[in-house]
């Protein structure tokens, strides 16, 4: 599973650089605040497994007013290194990685 090009934005950890990319509009359920913010990460050069992360917020653009912070660069990042750290292999074909960061995550607005 490749990421699109469009509305990708690229970031550097450790010397390896990955693109990354949240959806613009949420999911039906993300948009009831039903299922957290999640974004997708892969190795910039050579795509092989996606990473698949999910925060711990609503997604900005849900429907109920849901109060989020935005995804900036340095979560990316510690997501990445946190997903190397558990066996995320980036250049290796294969299902998606999955890191679950939601524990904190509401149903709630």
């Amino acid at each position: 599973m490749a990421l699109g090009h469009e509305g990708a934005r690229r970031i550097v950890v450790d010397g390896t650089v990955y693109r990354w990319r949240l959806r613009r509009r949420p999911t039906y359920s993300q948009a009831l605040c039903w299922s957290p913010c999640t974004y997708a990460v892969e190795h910039a050069d050579s795509p092989g497994t996606t990473l698949v992360v999910t925060t711990e917020q609503p997604h900005l653009s849900n429907w109920l007013g849901g109060v989020g912070n935005p995804v900036l660069p340095s979560d990316v990042a510690n997501a990445i290194a946190s997903a190397l750290r558990q066996g995320w292999v980036p250049t290796r074909a294969g299902s998606a990685f999955h890191l679950d960061q939601s524990v904190g995550f509401s149903t709630l607005p």
